[in-house]
């Protein structure tokens, strides 16, 4: 049986204004970072014996790490559709910050985000995933049914917000 695993999906293009900047400013700071793992490397590799020197292979994948990073973005920014537009505090749309209660009074506050945006400590989830595509269009207490596998959920809309900070 072989490694091969087949490519992921394509994400949605959408971000937020925050978010791409966010991406924009990691894409400069990265770039700063390259700088000194590669004097650090320079450095290590003038030491000597490069096959037993732990420094010289841990500087070694970690630019590896960064530049998979650094082609990552250059590929995604340029391809992504900044979402500024407000809706209605009525629907759900990408960038809203939405209020749920489930059947059994469970309260849940996320927030609809591009896939590079995704934190589940904050919840902010993506526009991709299972809730937020049922929740889409929605409307203030709507019923938004969410099976996944074999489980089925449902949950009410209280609110929705479409402020930067409310979570």
């Amino acid at each position: 049986m072989g490694r091969y695993r087949p490519p992921q999906p394509k994400s949605s293009p959408y971000i937020t204004r925050a978010g791409f900047d966010g991406l924009k400013q990691e894409e400069k700071d990265i770039w700063v970072r390259r700088a000194d793992v590669t004097a650090a490397l320079s450095a290590a590799a003038a030491e000597g014996d490069r096959s037993e020197n732990a420094e010289y292979i841990y500087r070694k994948k970690e630019l590896r790490e960064l530049d998979r990073r650094i082609r990552y973005l250059q590929k995604r920014i340029p391809d992504l559709v900044v979402v500024d537009r407000r809706a209605d505090n009525e629907q759900v749309f990408f960038g809203a910050t939405v209020s749920l209660e489930s059947d059994d009074d469970e309260a849940m506050t996320v927030r609809v985000v591009g896939a590079d945006e995704i934190d589940p400590a904050k919840k902010h989830i993506s526009v991709d995933s299972p809730l937020a595509r049922a929740m889409l269009k929605k409307r203030i207490d709507d019923e938004v049914t969410l099976t996944i596998n074999g489980v089925t959920r449902h949950y009410f809309i209280v609110a929705v917000s479409y402020q930067e900070d409310v979570l």
